[in-house]
């Protein structure tokens, strides 16, 4: 699949961004002095930002109540999280302790055949699924723990920092798709922008469900280890990709 230059993209309709965060809004694993100011151009434009991470509820709650951002969804659609402290439960999980000893057990049964894998530093502060680094896995490895999930119906999917376990309809885009539904109905799909980076951000890229999307572009690391891929790449990588982004949907409002 050929991806699209950015340069080629009419974003003038766009009013939403819904961001990764690791690797997409980060540089070498940290924000960078400009992104605070990226987001308060793109605030004062009238483009809202969404953060739409792997990454924990706790840590989560602390970036959407600290960045000038509208909202975010933490572990891969798992909770939805606003400025204000209000949250919402994405997945359908009666009962959350006894979900997380489900997650922890088949955690173990990986760890038996990978012994080397190490539970990720944010995992302790997760409510609907269960983390572990993904360090040096090689494909083949990531692979046959992505076959041992399904065979224990899990989901699973990794980013560029972490391995996730959790349930098999979660995923990035179902909660963004829930979110926008039940709480900015006024916005069409044309006029949300899905960014990415990596193989956990591909349910947003799927066209039927976010026809304008854009990955930056380290994407191109994964692109043949993914079935649905961003419309349009940027040229730089990580947040000075989403940087340019951000210039050329200033450039176009």
């Amino acid at each position: 699949m050929n991806l699209l230059n950015l340069n080629q993209a009419d974003l003038s309709n766009i009013r939403l961004i819904a961001s990764d965060v690791d690797g997409t809004l980060t540089q070498n694993g940290k924000f960078v002095p400009n992104f605070i100011d990226t987001l308060l151009d793109l605030q004062s434009s009238g483009i809202k930002v969404f953060l739409v991470t792997g990454r924990s509820a706790g840590w989560v709650s602390a970036l959407v109540n600290y960045l000038p951002v509208t909202a975010a969804i933490a572990e891969n659609g798992g909770l939805y999280l606003q400025p204000d402290g209000k949250q919402d439960l994405l997945s359908d999980i009666p009962d959350l302790t006894e979900h997380r000893l489900l997650l922890e057990n088949a955690f173990c049964q990986i760890k038996n055949r990978f012994s080397n894998l190490k539970i990720s530093s944010d995992n302790q502060f997760r409510i609907t699924d269960w983390t572990f680094d993904v360090g040096d896995l090689a494909a083949d490895e990531i692979s046959a723990i992505a076959g041992q999930c399904h065979e224990m119906s899990l989901g699973f999917t990794y980013s560029t920092v972490q391995c996730h376990l959790k349930l098999a309809h979660q995923d990035k885009a179902i909660g963004l798709t829930k979110i926008l539904g039940r709480y900015f109905p006024e916005f069409n799909q044309y006029q949300v922008l899905t960014v990415g980076d990596s193989p956990n951000d591909e349910a947003m890229f799927d066209p039927d469900k976010f026809p304008l999307s854009v990955g930056v572009a380290n994407i191109l690391h994964y692109q043949d280890k993914m079935t649905h891929l961003p419309k349009y790449v940027t040229q730089a990588s990580e947040f000075l990709g989403f940087a340019e982004l951000a210039k050329l949907l200033l450039q176009q409002i």
